[in-house]
């Protein structure tokens, strides 16, 4: 199956007073087309920066990223700025919409930014269930109505990586319920997602579960259960480090992990 993101020996760090705190630790990861992969661990682990970075909202100090075979780390500001017009989309917990405009407005204005051809709005929010509210302005909305108008901005742009940053962090389980099937729906063909939360239920739905702690990688687990998701993040903290995938898992030192 096609790799639609790969990424290789991502190392991040920032600097608090004058140390270097270390973020990502050397990450691989790749992402197959029609693949849902989750990213799960506690705060601090390194999530939404290993997002960011994959996403190419942040450069990595050391690594590289691919969408489609070509390079985000070390392309131009240009060059990146239109990869991620053409080839990535960003769902964030805030929903960012411009509240002057209207949902049918918000929908389009990607493409108008960009002076593409106008996208077919109306069939994107009919995908999310929002047809009808296309001439309404975003503060008319419910939060879980507002972040499904955040969706089908993305999906009328129709990316060929979704990531979503905690998506329905400030969703009650309904709603958020909404906004992970439309996620998940979207992961098929040569379209994939990648995201992060904190959520086990919201992890499980995904076909892959990356588990963080420290910057590193210590866990991957096919098609897993909240359960099965938790206990692997509980081996984590006690210096483990789960490889392989289902029934063939095993665990490991975190420090073999990150030899």
């Amino acid at each position: 199956m096609e790799e639609i993101l790969v990424a290789e020996g991502l190392m991040k760090q920032y600097i608090a007073g004058r140390e270097q705190v270390p973020v990502l630790r050397g990450i691989d990861l790749a992402v197959d087309a029609g693949e849902m992969v989750s990213i799960v661990g506690p705060s601090g682990s390194g999530k939404s920066t290993l997002l960011y970075c994959l996403a190419g909202l942040e450069r990595a100090d050391r690594g590289e990223v691919r969408v489609h075979g070509e390079a985000l780390t070390g392309a131009s500001a240009a060059r990146l700025a239109t990869l991620r017009r053409d080839r990535i989309g960003f769902v964030f917990q805030s929903y960012n919409l411009i509240p002057s405009l209207s949902v049918r407005e918000n929908v389009a204005l990607p493409a108008r930014l960009a002076r593409r051809a106008a996208p077919d709005v109306e069939g994107a929010l009919a995908a999310v269930g929002l047809a009808e509210h296309g001439a309404k302005r975003p503060g008319q909305l419910s939060g879980g109505q507002q972040q499904r108008v955040a969706v089908a901005r993305v999906l009328a742009a129709q990316p060929a990586v979704l990531f979503a940053d905690e998506p329905t962090g400030a969703l009650d389980s309904a709603a958020g319920g909404v906004v992970l099937d439309l996620l998940r729906g979207y992961a098929q063909g040569e379209r994939s997602v990648v995201l992060v939360t904190h959520d086990l239920d919201a992890a499980a739905r995904a076909d892959r579960t990356i588990v963080l702690r420290d910057g590193l990688v210590v866990a991957e687990l096919r098609r897993p259960s909240a359960a099965q998701i938790l206990a692997a993040q509980h081996a984590s903290s006690e210096g483990l480090t789960m490889v392989g995938r289902g029934t063939g898992s095993r665990l490991l030192r975190t420090a073999e992990a990150g030899a």
